[in-house]
């Protein structure tokens, strides 16, 4: 009599999990096990960033900046497409410092709570740019910090300001984009590119067609920047919006004036409601 091989569970089998066949457990499985770890770590809501991945901040950027002038003996001699986007990142290198002294102001301001659960937590798209500088200033406060990374085709490391234990990685943009705003009770827009632009269009959709029944504080931080990139205003004169769909958001140009708007409304909307 022949013996029948024992065969592994399918939930241990590498081969069915990653096959098309399980690709809703894998879906599922994106979905439990961020809940789970939120709920090992008493979190309760957060404070999203979101903005470019190629900030850095103003030191490394004037590096890199000197460094390009002192590679060339003769400045005349300069690639100006290479010098313009030196001084361009020197800009924006300013908003990179903005979100770690923003973060750290909310941070601070969260930590100093009467509570049980850990409330308004920095939570970031886990990779650089203005992403490493909203964690960055969470760990400068001395708090938790949440990082959702994605697996991408270049590699996204994930910052290593991140709390161990608060770093996650995901397959799946939807299922990203899910928990950065069931939990959010904030959202931060630094300037950023097309992944920015796509994460506050849909949080804005969903807020305005009430998908999100909670209220949101809606930041877009660089008032310069956002009314070159987008002209609001369009949108109404051309009707496909309505003039109280502009009031979804609000600007900020210093971490003190933004603080200042997103802590009064959080104390509005959940420590204090009317």
């Amino acid at each position: 009599m022949n013996t029948v091989r024992k065969l592994d569970r399918f939930y241990k089998d590498p081969d069915f999990i990653n096959s098309p066949d399980a690709r809703t457990l894998r879906i599922l499985s994106e979905y439990l096990g961020p809940l789970s770890r939120f709920h090992q770590e008493r979190i309760k809501d957060t404070l999203v960033f979101f903005g470019s991945a190629r900030a850095v901040s103003s030191e490394q950027a004037e590096t890199e900046y000197q460094q390009l002038l002192a590679n060339h003996e003769d400045r005349k001699k300069l690639d100006q497409r290479r010098l313009d986007a030196a001084k361009m990142k020197i800009k924006l290198a300013k908003y990179y410092d903005d979100a770690v002294e923003l973060s750290r102001l909310l941070t601070e301001w969260s930590m100093s709570l009467a509570k049980k659960s850990r409330r308004f937590v920095v939570c970031s798209g886990g990779g650089p740019g203005i992403m490493e500088a909203a964690n960055r200033g969470a760990r400068l406060a001395g708090g938790k910090t949440i990082g959702l990374n994605i697996s991408l085709p270049f590699e996204q490391q994930p910052n290593h300001y991140i709390s161990n234990d608060l770093s996650f990685e995901f397959h799946y943009f939807f299922m990203r984009k899910y928990w950065f705003v069931y939990l959010a009770k904030a959202l931060i827009v630094f300037p950023g590119g097309y992944g920015t632009l796509d994460e506050l269009m849909e949080v804005l959709t969903l807020v305005q067609t009430h998908k999100i029944n909670k209220k949101m504080v809606v930041l877009l931080y660089g008032t310069e920047y956002w009314n070159e990139l987008l002209n609001f205003d369009t949108f109404v004169k051309w009707g496909t919006i309505d003039p109280q769909d502009l009031k979804l958001f609000k600007f900020a140009d210093t971490p003190q004036e933004a603080f200042k708007i997103v802590s009064s409304g959080l104390r509005h909307y959940y420590l204090n409601p009317s």
